[in-house]
């Protein structure tokens, strides 16, 4: 693993902070500079892989938000969050603008918060378009972190996939017991 790997916990991203941008506050708490390019939302027919985790009908409308996120101006992930159009449509998250408090704040005043995430990942040689995003060279490995967010009635409300350069990547889970 090369000595610049970023550990990667998910808990930040998954609570209520209100806080402007939690990729760019982590880093800047390690000495480092992350910045985020929305490129692109709003609806779009739900991804065969999306509507199995969001619970929706192949080709249903789904709001996303794709995002380049880069560490000291390296790209480091390509992440898309989906939400169900009943959710999010019309909503900030169907635009490119930044939302204050983040995504998570939005939905919880939107009365949808997260108590318990599914997470799954896997690894693959990247495709061209994920080397030419990273920058990683032919050949390359990427984690794919795939991760559903559930409220208190177990119904989806996020879905979140993620890829990742698996040599700049340590992936750190902490779990709590009782």
């Amino acid at each position: 693993m090369a000595s610049d790997a970023w550990i990667s916990t998910s808990m930040p991203y998954l609570q209520v902070a209100g806080q402007s941008d939690v990729w760019r506050e982590e880093a800047a708490a390690r000495g480092r500079r992350g910045t985020q390019r929305i490129v692109r939302a709003g609806e779009v027919p739900a991804p065969a892989v999306v509507a199995r985790l969001l619970g929706v009908g192949q080709e249903d409308m789904v709001v996303v938000r794709r995002r380049i996120m880069y560490l000291d101006d390296r790209p480091r992930e390509l992440t898309d969050s989906y939400y169900p159009a009943r959710i999010a449509a019309g909503t900030a998250l169907a635009g490119t603008a930044k939302i204050r408090g983040g995504a998570v704040t939005l939905l919880a005043e939107l009365g949808h918060v997260g108590r318990r995430v599914q997470e799954d990942v896997t690894a693959r040689i990247a495709d061209e378009s994920e080397r030419e995003l990273l920058r990683t060279a032919e050949h390359a490995p990427v984690l794919c972190l795939e991760r559903v967010v559930l409220d208190e009635n177990e119904q989806p409300i996020q879905v979140d996939l993620i890829t990742m350069p698996a040599d700049l990547q340590r992936l750190r889970y902490e779990l709590r017991m009782g």
